[in-house]
């Protein structure tokens, strides 16, 4: 048994497979972390056409997400939404390791999460597969 990496809304599962249902030879998405933007990193959605072996695995409601290895530590414990605002719709992460944003939103700045504190804290998802 180890932590679930991050849990996926309703509202992000239903994105998820209206996406999938429209892409030839998806498996799923994949979530990883980039450098990139005035606050360091940035979140990365892609098609994952293969599946990787290293990658975490979240499935709700018929909707498959993977998670890179390289981001988990910064992923831990957080939720994937869908929004649809008046002026943007996409998928938003309500991550918990996240210590600043830009003033735009495009970019975060993450720090590893603290498992000892997760587990001390009773907070953490267990995994049983």
């Amino acid at each position: 048994m180890g932590f679930a990496v991050m849990t996926l809304t309703p509202a992000a599962a239903e994105r998820v497979k209206t996406i999938l249902k429209t892409s030839d030879n998806a498996e799923g998405i994949r979530v990883s972390i980039k450098k990139g933007g005035c606050a360091g990193m940035e979140y990365a959605i892609d098609l994952a056409t293969e599946v990787n072996e290293k990658d975490d695995r979240i499935e709700r409601d018929g909707a498959t997400v993977f998670v890179a290895p390289e981001a988990v530590l910064y992923l831990l414990g957080t939720e994937m939404d869908y929004e649809v605002t008046k002026l943007r719709s996409g998928f938003v992460f309500n991550n918990p390791n996240q210590t600043s944003a830009c003033g735009c939103g495009e970019s975060v700045e993450l720090k590893p999460a603290d498992l000892a504190k997760l587990a001390a804290e009773g907070n953490a998802v267990v995994r049983t597969d």
